[in-house]
């Protein structure tokens, strides 16, 4: 068994740049007590053995770790106690190992995407048009609404999943939400987001190039080397502002760091320096 203070676990593992991302982020503090003997590795579960896996860590002096797929449902089971935006996300990506032996566990996508949009555009008062309904797109609803947009629409393939989402989040919340399907979305946006895996299958969203507002901004949360198939799509519809979700990935990791050390590392050098990886 590992004898890392922080892990990644998923199945699989050996692909994840997240030991990297938090040596960068460690060594930006050096000499800080709190990152004193900060190690982090991977650690591959395997599809039937998460949770033993996670206490077997915590026995061996594991003090958190993040969770990648196919467990954040899993660890939000597992975990004694949720953040807010755990909650609403209906599962976890980071967990902290508490006093007692319990799990904290935390969702920190959100807070990822937000901080990389901001990056870019602002959010407050902005109408936002957020592409699929599954665990994606349900983890970064909460953070989005934090903000606040002026309103914020949920398109998806099957209207009664995204129906179920929005009556779920409306609920707490003054903001309009509105439920379509692709095909029904009407009017202008200035953010849109991609929370689908379409980019991954090389496939286009059926949706017009009329929902883009002129200065509009386009995120897709997926990335790689070259543009993403959405990208290319709103690049052909002749928005400007484009962001692939590669500093989602370097911002969610720094908000995970955060929640362990109280420590918020700067996230640019290290997101320059995982584009020169890819």
């Amino acid at each position: 068994m590992t004898q890392a203070t922080y892990v990644v676990i998923g199945n699989p593992i050996a692909h994840s740049k997240s030991p990297q991302i938090h040596a960068a982020f460690a060594a930006q503090f050096a000499g800080h007590p709190v990152v004193e003997g900060f190690s982090y590795e991977r650690l591959l579960a395997p599809l039937d053995g998460f949770a033993v896996s996670v206490n077997d860590f915590a026995a061996a002096g594991g003090r958190g770790a993040n969770v990648t797929v196919p467990f954040k449902e899993e660890a939000f089971r597992l975990a004694s106690t949720l953040s807010e935006r755990a909650q609403a996300a209906g599962a976890v990506n980071t967990l902290q190992l508490q006093s007692d032996g319990s799990w904290l566990g935390d969702n920190t996508d959100g807070a990822g995407l937000v901080a990389d949009v901001l990056r870019h555009t602002d959010i407050r008062g902005r109408r936002i048009l957020l592409l699929g309904a599954g665990g994606a797109a349900r983890g970064v609803i909460l953070p989005l609404l934090a903000q606040p947009p002026a309103s914020l629409t949920l398109a998806n393939r099957t209207l009664s999943k995204a129906q179920n989402l929005i009556e779920h989040f409306q609920r707490n919340t003054p903001i309009p939400l509105q439920a379509c399907e692709y095909t029904a979305i009407s009017g202008q946006f200035d953010l849109i987001i991609n929370a689908t895996s379409a980019s991954l299958g090389g496939e286009r969203l059926p949706i017009a190039d009329s929902v883009f507002a002129p200065g509009a901004l386009a995120y897709d949360m997926m990335y790689g080397k070259d543009e993403t198939p959405f990208l290319a799509q709103v690049r052909e519809a002749g928005v400007t502002q484009r962001v692939d979700g590669l500093g989602m990935l370097v911002g969610q990791a720094a908000e995970a760091f955060h929640v362990w050390t109280g420590l918020r590392p700067d996230v640019a050098p290290v997101l320059d320096w995982m584009r020169t990886q890819l």
